[in-house]
């Protein structure tokens, strides 16, 4: 008998409605995207009405402002992520089946691509409103955390995402034939719950950490905020692509971890090596921060 957590009998579907042939679905991804959005507007809306967090005791912008960002937000996270997705993970395949990169509906979404793709709605947003670009990004570090806790959840109640083989206590026996191929494992395979991981330290640490930041002051020094979430981001994917199976695109009878950048035995993953960059652009800010400071 496996010493391990069985997979929760969770349907994907929130629910599914069907009139004649047409079925529509609502499941917990998207909905994770709704209510993500919801709470980062909720949570905007909020902070503007403490200007003594804010540089010159002035908000950056309007509750207006905010709701025409959301828009703005929507747009770069859906475009940025698909893009990122066809672009970091399976080219070749979308390169010989262009149409289905269109395909959103059928899964494939990367968050280092949704979050370039709202670096360049925020500059643009930025630039055509007028809005102080540091403290914009400042607002979105606080903002973004939640939307990842629901999202990493989301994962897990997906059963995708899934994390290595393990023998801890605490392993998830996830469903699916992909799932049980573990090599060398007899009976059920247990994997590390990685998308848990995730939620815990992507939303609920680094929420926590920004969110007492901007109350003690923080945010009265533009991209410091910023830059915090950023490296405190890059390093949590960082650590827990150590626990999470690689895509698997990258495994190898000789590469079984999947390093894209191999070092000997160890090496690197395609999710570490995207958030190298993000780790740096974070040191960037914080150092542009104290610079005008």
């Amino acid at each position: 008998m496996i010493d391990a957590i069985p997979f929760p009998n969770i349907s994907p579907e929130i629910f599914s409605i069907q009139i004649g042939t047409f079925q529509f679905a609502l499941r917990w991804y998207a909905m994770s995207y709704i209510v993500g959005i919801l709470i980062a507007w909720w949570i905007g809306a909020r902070m503007i009405r403490r200007p003594d967090l804010w540089p010159s005791n002035r908000p950056p912008m309007t509750r207006e402002q905010i709701e025409s960002l959301v828009t703005w937000m929507i747009l770069g996270i859906v475009l940025g992520g698909r893009i990122g997705y066809v672009l970091f993970y399976q080219p070749g395949h979308y390169l010989r089946n262009p149409q289905e990169a269109l395909m959103v509906w059928q899964g494939g979404m990367s968050f280092h691509g949704g979050l370039m793709g709202v670096v360049a709605g925020v500059v643009l947003f930025s630039r055509r409103h007028g809005v102080p670009l540091g403290s914009l990004a400042d607002m979105l570090a606080i903002t973004a955390a939640p939307g990842l806790f629901l999202g990493r959840v989301a994962n897990f109640i997906n059963a995708e995402l899934w994390g290595r083989p393990t023998d801890a206590p605490w392993g998830v026996i996830f469903p699916g034939e992909a799932a049980q191929d573990c090599p060398g494992v007899q009976g059920p395979c247990a994997r590390h719950p990685s998308q848990l991981y995730e939620a815990a330290l992507e939303g609920l640490l680094l929420f926590a950490v920004v969110i007492i930041l901007a109350h003690r002051g923080w945010l009265k020094r533009p991209f410091l905020l910023a830059g915090v979430f950023w490296i405190g981001y890059g390093a949590a994917r960082m650590f827990v692509e150590m626990f999470r199976q690689a895509d698997s695109q990258y495994i190898t009878p000789d590469n079984p971890w999947g390093h894209v950048i191999r070092l000997g035995e160890a090496g690197l993953t395609m999710g570490q090596v995207l958030s190298l960059p993000v780790v740096a652009v974070g040191i960037v800010f914080v150092l542009l921060s104290r610079r005008r400071a």
